[in-house]
C-alpha cells in the first residue's frame, strides 16, 4: 500500500513540474535587443535616458550583463512583450534583481508586469499595467512598491514593506501570487513581507460600515473624571501673592539716590504660591465608557476570489525616473513555479553574490587607498608650499635689508662701515 502511495505522489510531482511553465526569462546575453523596445517616451523633451548593456564595475561573473540606466536625472521606458498567458488557477511568480552601482538616493528600481496590449513604442507612466513591483526610494522613504491594478485602478499595499537594500551590490527581489489571492514578497530569498490581497489591499470595500442610523445618545457622558464636589478652596487662597520682595536682597554701598533714584529691593517668585486652585478630580459616577459607533454589513461590499487573477499578461517592462542613475537589472523571470524560481536564482543570482561581494571589496579597499594617498599628497603640497613661500619671504627681507645698506654707503661715502643713521632729535613746540 506504501509503494502505491509513494508512487501516485511521485505521479503528481512529476505531473505538476511537467505542467509549470516559464514565460519569459531574461538574462540580457546577445541579442537582447532584440526582444526589447526603447520607448519614444520624453526622447522629443530631451529627457529620456539610454540604457547601456554591462556587467558593472564590479561583478560576479563579466558575461552576467544587464541593462544600466547610465545618465542622471532622466526618464527610463523600455519593455519586452511575450506570448500571453493567463495565470488562472496558478501561481504567478515575478523576479528580478537589481544593482544600483550609484546608490539610488531617489529613484525608482521596480518592474511593471504589463498586459498584452501595451503600446511599446509609447511606454510611459500612464501606460496601463498590472502589477508594479520592487523598491522605490528618496531620501529617508525607503519601501517596497507592490502595486496591484484592479478593475482599471492601481491599489498600493498598506503594508510597511522597508526591507530595501541600500548598498552597491546586486540583490534580488521576488513576488509569488496565488490563487487564494495570498502573496509572499522576498528579497535575496528571504521572505520580506506576506499576506491576504483583500486584507491588505484595498481593492474591496470594506466588510462592515459604521451604522448610518446610530448617532451617540444626546445624553451620553464622555468625562471619566469630574471636579471633587467636597474639595474647597481654603480661605485666603487667592490673597498669596505670586511673588514677594526678596528678603535677602539689600540696597548696595554706593548707591546715590539723587543719581539713581530711590532704590527698591527686587521680587522673586513667592515659595507659597500654588497657582490658580483647581478641586481634585475623582472617577465620574456617570462615565459609561467611550462612545463606539456600532458598525453594520457594508451593502457595497462583495467578495472577489479573483482578485489575483489577470487573463491578459503579455509583457514587462521598466518604467523609471531616476536622478542617480547607475542601476542594473538583470535576471528577469515571469513563471508560475516557485521551484523554477528557485532554480533560475541559484544559476543567476546566488552563484555571483560571492564574487560580486569580493571584487566589490577590493575595488573599494584600493578606492579609499587611492583617495588617501591624494589627500596626504595635497598636505604634502601644501606644506611644501607653503614653506616655499616662507624661504621666498625671508630671501626678500634680506635683500631689501642689503639695498639699504649699500645705499647708505653711497650716500656717505663710507663704504668699509657703515652705521645706521641717528635719530632725530625731538623737538618740543616751545623751542621752535
Amino acid at each position: 500500500m506504501r509503494s502505491v502511495t509513494s508512487f501516485l505522489l511521485l505521479v503528481l510531482l512529476l505531473v505538476g513540474l511537467a505542467s509549470a511553465t516559464i514565460h519569459f526569462q531574461e538574462t540580457f546575453e546577445d541579442g537582447w535587443k532584440d526582444k526589447w523596445v526603447v520607448s519614444k517616451w520624453k526622447q522629443d523633451e530631451g529627457t529620456a535616458g539610454k540604457f547601456a548593456h554591462t556587467a558593472g564595475k564590479w561583478y560576479g561573473d563579466a558575461e552576467n550583463k544587464g541593462i544600466q540606466t547610465s545618465q542622471d536625472a532622466r526618464f527610463y521606458a523600455i519593455s519586452a512583450k511575450f506570448p500571453a498567458f493567463s495565470n488562472e488557477g496558478k501561481d504567478l511568480v515575478v523576479q528580478y534583481t537589481v544593482k544600483n552601482e550609484n546608490k539610488v538616493d531617489c529613484g525608482g528600481s521596480y518592474i511593471k508586469l504589463l498586459p498584452a496590449t501595451v503600446d511599446q513604442e509609447n511606454f510611459n507612466g500612464d501606460s496601463e499595467y498590472n502589477i508594479m513591483f520592487g523598491p522605490d526610494v528618496c531620501g529617508a522613504q525607503k519601501r517596497i512598491h507592490v502595486i496591484f491594478n484592479y478593475k482599471g485602478k492601481n491599489y498600493l499595499i498598506k503594508k510597511e514593506i522597508n526591507k530595501v537594500e541600500t548598498d552597491q551590490l546586486t540583490h534580488q527581489y521576488t513576488l509569488i501570487v496565488k490563487p487564494d489571492n495570498t502573496y509572499k514578497v522576498l528579497v535575496d530569498n528571504k521572505e520580506a513581507q506576506s499576506g491576504s490581497l483583500a486584507e491588505d489591499w484595498e481593492m474591496l470595500a470594506p466588510k462592515t460600515i459604521k451604522d448610518p442610523n446610530a448617532s451617540k445618545p444626546e445624553d451620553w457622558v464622555n468625562d471619566k473624571e469630574i471636579d471633587d464636589p467636597e474639595d474647597v478652596k481654603p480661605e485666603n487662597y487667592d490673597d498669596i501673592p505670586a511673588t514677594i520682595v526678596d528678603p535677602d536682597a539689600t540696597k548696595p554701598d554706593d548707591w546715590n539716590e539723587e543719581d539713581d533714584g530711590e532704590w527698591e529691593a527686587p521680587v522673586i517668585a513667592n515659595p507659597e504660591f500654588k497657582g490658580a486652585w483647581k478641586a481634585k478630580k475623582i472617577p465620574n459616577p456617570a462615565y459609561k465608557g467611550e462612545w463606539v459607533h456600532p458598525l453594520v454589513d457594508n451593502p457595497e461590499y462583495q467578495d472577489d476570489k479573483n482578485l489575483y487573477l489577470y487573463k491578459n499578461i503579455g509583457a514587462v517592462g521598466f518604467e523609471l525616473w531616476q536622478v542617480k542613475s547607475g542601476s542594473i537589472f538583470d535576471n528577469i523571470l515571469i513563471a508560475d513555479s516557485e521551484e523554477d524560481a528557485t532554480a533560475f536564482s541559484e544559476k543567476n543570482f546566488e552563484s555571483i553574490q560571492e564574487g560580486e561581494k569580493k571584487m566589490f571589496e577590493e575595488i573599494e579597499e584600493k578606492r579609499k587607498a587611492e583617495e588617501k594617498q591624494k589627500l596626504e599628497d595635497e598636505k604634502k603640497k601644501q606644506e611644501e608650499a607653503a614653506a616655499a613661500e616662507k624661504e621666498q619671504h625671508s630671501d626678500h627681507e634680506h635683500s631689501e635689508a642689503d639695498e639699504e645698506q649699500e645705499l647708505i654707503k653711497t650716500q656717505t661715502g663710507n663704504k668699509d662701515e657703515v652705521k645706521p643713521p641717528k635719530a632725530a632729535k625731538k623737538v618740543d613746540h616751545d623751542e621752535l
